[in-house]
């Protein structure tokens, strides 16, 4: 028996799909408060000594974060090369954004106080400001595109794919509002990471815009689901589900509807825990800021993002990117994987490597555990940013 069919293809598809969901949500817990500490750094830090206190608060952990982004981007490569494919070259000047914003990011970090001068370290915070929020609207943008469905169709004839949309197509209403849903989620938890780790004025101020900011996540999350239940198609699958078939999405025929998009919580009701979670756990994390709990602050912000991506997940369950242009293109979880023997290569490399990154990333964020205060900051070691 060859070893990979050992575990059934539908079966590495569906662990593959929770993998991919896992990567998402490991990278918007944790890069997620790098880029809302930095969207709030003018609005937290008043003085130079202020921001190295917000900037210090993510300098240890900040590059170790973005792991879960490379992470997360070879998955979609290996295990679904046609999503990789319509995906960054259909969304490419919007990734080119994203890429420059997280390029100007680390660049901003390493610069900032190479100067004793407070004109170059205000060029350097603006870029960072740009570098986090630049990021953060993006991601959100193309997750209310990837819900509406994304205008891509496949040639029967040889299966190449051909996009039809436009850069600026993307930037529809529903879309700029999930941008607003993602800026809201990741400000409150850069203020719910600031609450937990500076002290003084930084903290008191990331306390007072995170509660403004969960308060928006609520609203925000209230008015997209409305949104998404009345005014944009969802999709479904009408023909036979070849679970373990071929990876070809022109075999099954799907219909479009209002609606669709929540028929999975009437078929299986134990998913109604990810919005639910995306509604509750945001207002607990106000109340909790508000009472100045700041471990459950922080708490309560991550359950924030575990529910609100997993809802995005879970509602297009089986679908990963529909296609508005052509519904029977649209890729889904059965028809859109690599190979049978490559799922298994890939999850034998996972199963070996993810507990290591798991490990060494609490281990990390143990021994660099501990407030950032003045002192910290200004301490001669030149440790500090």
């Amino acid at each position: 028996m060859i070893l990979h069919q050992l575990i059934d293809y539908d079966i590495l598809r569906m662990i593959w799909w929770l993998l991919l969901g896992v990567l998402l949500i490991g990278f918007a817990v944790t890069d997620g408060f790098d880029l809302g500490v930095g969207t709030l750094l003018p609005f937290v830090a008043k003085t130079d000594t202020e921001r190295r206190v917000a900037i210090n608060t993510i300098g240890p952990v900040w590059e170790g974060n973005q792991v879960w982004l490379i992470l997360g981007g070879g998955a979609i490569f290996a295990a679904w090369p046609p999503l990789y494919a319509v995906s960054f070259s259909g969304f490419y000047l919007a990734m080119f954004a994203v890429l420059l914003g997280l390029i100007l990011r680390p660049v901003a970090f390493k610069y900032r106080s190479k100067r004793d001068s407070a004109r170059w370290r205000g060029n350097w915070d603006i870029a960072l400001f740009i570098g986090s929020f630049v990021p953060s609207l993006i991601f959100g943008v193309a997750v209310g595109n990837v819900l509406q469905g994304v205008p891509f169709r496949f040639d029967p004839a040889d299966m190449r794919i051909f996009y039809e949309g436009t850069f600026f197509g993307l930037l529809n209403p529903y879309a700029l509002l999930c941008g607003l849903l993602s800026v809201a989620m990741l400000v409150m938890h850069g203020a719910s990471w600031l609450i937990v780790k500076a002290s003084g004025p930084v903290a008191e101020r990331a306390r007072s815009y995170g509660s403004v900011a969960a308060l928006a996540v609520v609203v925000l999350f209230a008015l997209g689901g409305l949104w998404l239940y009345f005014g944009v198609d969802g999709y479904r699958i009408t023909s036979e589900v070849a679970k373990g078939g071929p990876s070809n999405p022109l075999l099954k025929t799907v219909d479009r509807g209002a609606g669709i998009w929540f028929a999975n919580y009437g078929t299986h009701s134990w998913m109604m825990i990810a919005p639910i979670l995306g509604l509750l756990a945001p207002a607990a994390a106000f109340v909790a800021m508000r009472a100045r709990r700041e471990i459950a602050t922080l708490l309560f912000s991550e359950l924030s993002v575990l529910g609100i991506i997993s809802t995005v997940g879970l509602s297009m369950f089986p679908f990963i990117l529909p296609s508005s242009f052509d519904a029977r293109s649209s890729l889904t979880v059965w028809d859109a994987s690599s190979s049978h023997a490559t799922l298994f290569i890939m999850l034998v490399a996972t199963a070996i490597f993810l507990p290591i990154i798991l490990v060494y990333t609490a281990w990390v964020y143990k021994v660099l555990w501990g407030k950032v205060d003045d002192a910290a900051v200004n301490d001669k070691s030149g440790h500090a940013y």
